[in-house]
């Protein structure tokens, strides 16, 4: 699911963290669950909040990005995202690292 940046930019993240349990809600933990950031429209203070309240819902990865977007995934994103979330949560750079070496720099 792609989280709802307009309400985490305006600072409504009972509107977040409500939509991101009612796609949880909907899946009944039967599949992997993915949130998406689209790290690219976020700050990183955006991102960092983003990716907790996906963490504290339950989510299986933080996705960096739909590939849509202006922007894809980069190793600081991916970086800031494992500071926040921890070593066990599963983290997607999609749209940017297309390689194992670039993921390095």
């Amino acid at each position: 699911m792609r989280l709802f940046g307009g309400a985490l930019r305006n600072g409504d993240l009972k509107t977040v963290e409500f939509d991101l349990r009612a796609v949880m809600t909907a899946c009944r933990r039967t599949t992997t669950t993915k949130a998406i950031i689209e790290t690219c429209l976020l700050s990183d203070e955006e991102k960092v909040i983003a990716s907790q309240l996906v963490k504290k819902v339950g989510y299986d990865f933080v996705k960096t990005s739909t590939g849509f977007s202006t922007a894809g995934a980069t190793a600081h994103d991916v970086a800031l995202i494992r500071r926040t979330v921890g070593p066990k949560m599963g983290i997607k750079a999609a749209g940017g690292i297309h390689s194992f070496e670039e993921a390095l720099l």
